[in-house]
């Protein structure tokens, strides 16, 4: 069950999604769905994401819950989190990145 302000999802970067799907399989036993050529998602104890594009992500991104995007999104601003992606959508819904005060780069998503 999904809950505001949790941790709900990891993203990751992918490279070769190839090569990192046959390592995670064999190594773990880990099952992916596709999202098109440059996604794919897991569900390991901890959903997650990794994505093929380098320029997109650099580095792994905790992603957290919200069920209102907007008022959370207020909420970071408040507490002194620095918005550096503002709320975008995607496949799935919308989210938003920030950074916090020691400079961790997190996102925030919701549902549609």
């Amino acid at each position: 069950m999904r809950e505001d302000g949790k941790i709900d999802y990891i993203e990751q970067p992918g490279g070769d999604l190839k090569v990192t799907k046959a390592f995670y399989q064999q190594a773990f036993g880990w099952t992916f769905q596709d999202w098109g050529d440059g996604y794919c998602d897991f569900h390991e104890g901890l959903d997650g994401g990794f994505s093929a594009d380098a320029e997109r992500v650099t580095k792994p991104v905790l992603i957290l819950y919200a069920y209102d995007l907007e008022a959370m999104e207020a909420k970071v601003r408040a507490a002194g989190g620095r918005v550096v992606r503002p709320i975008f959508s995607f496949p799935g819904g919308r989210r938003f990145h920030f950074t916090d005060p020691a400079g961790n780069e997190l996102a925030v998503w919701s549902e549609d």
